[in-house]
């Protein structure tokens, strides 16, 4: 495989499963040393573990501000730099509108979107000073179209895609570019647990005819933290199979 992340150091947020862990395989593949931070401890050492390629394991909850600073400062200590910073990190709480709890709503914000600004700003200033980096957010197509029963997730990712813009005209000219990438449905330990018809309507409206897999995603973090997109900025990714909601 290209080698064109060699000598790059790069933080993944959930990245002990799912589309997380592909990110973080398919990173030390290309030559990067992973940080990879999750609030599970134990399966991101495992992860680390399987991996090698010099990647090691983060305690995270990127919905502490605390928590956040800790990470990034432990990743410099170990690694003296950060060149990349994948904001994958990311929870659901689904119900319709009659139905969503406070807990649940400001479950999702305080992950999604809150955890999302609040390792930015960690980070950020360290890209700055050194006068390079690639910040990529995790948004979603649901950010883009909507849907059914998801005011708090949709609300996140699309305040995600928000930021990503707001964020790329802020550091762009210092050097570090921020990108988001928005997944359709893609094949995770979340959706194996949905019923088959509920799958089988997801692969009908995604012209492609499959759902994503998490190294289709991860594909899609690789492009956009690598010098081949040293001139993409502020841009929103979809990596969905061509899905258009509601369709």
């Amino acid at each position: 495989m290209n080698r064109r992340l060699e000598g790059k150091v790069a933080l993944v947020t959930g990245g002990a499963r799912g589309i997380g862990r592909a990110t973080a395989e398919r990173l030390a593949r290309e030559g990067a040393k992973v940080a990879i931070a999750d609030r599970d401890l134990a399966k991101a050492e495992e992860a680390a573990a399987q991996i090698g390629e010099g990647s090691f394991a983060l305690s995270l909850d990127v919905s502490s501000a605390e928590s956040a600073k800790a990470a990034v400062e432990a990743v410099l200590g170990r690694a003296d730099r950060i060149d990349a910073l994948v904001n994958n990190a990311g929870i659901v709480r689904d119900a319709t509108l009659g139905k969503t709890t406070d807990e649940a709503w400001e479950a999702v914000i305080a992950v999604n979107l809150t955890g999302t600004f609040l390792m930015t700003r960690a980070v950020a200033p360290h890209m700055v000073a050194r006068g390079s980096g690639a910040i990529v957010n995790a948004s979603s197509v649901v950010g883009l179209y909507g849907n059914f029963g998801q005011s708090n997730y949709v609300a996140s990712k699309a305040g995600v895609i928000g930021m990503t813009r707001v964020w790329a005209r802020e550091l762009g000219r210092k050097g570090v570019r921020v990108n988001c990438v928005a997944p359709g449905f893609i094949a995770t330990e979340m959706t194996a647990t949905m019923p088959a018809e509920v799958l089988a309507g997801m692969k009908q409206r995604t012209p492609l005819g499959r759902l994503g897999a998490p190294a289709d995603v991860a594909a899609a973090y690789a492009f956009l933290i690598s010098d081949e997109a040293s001139f993409v900025n502020g841009q929103v990714l979809g990596v969905d199979g061509g899905l258009v909601l509601g369709t």
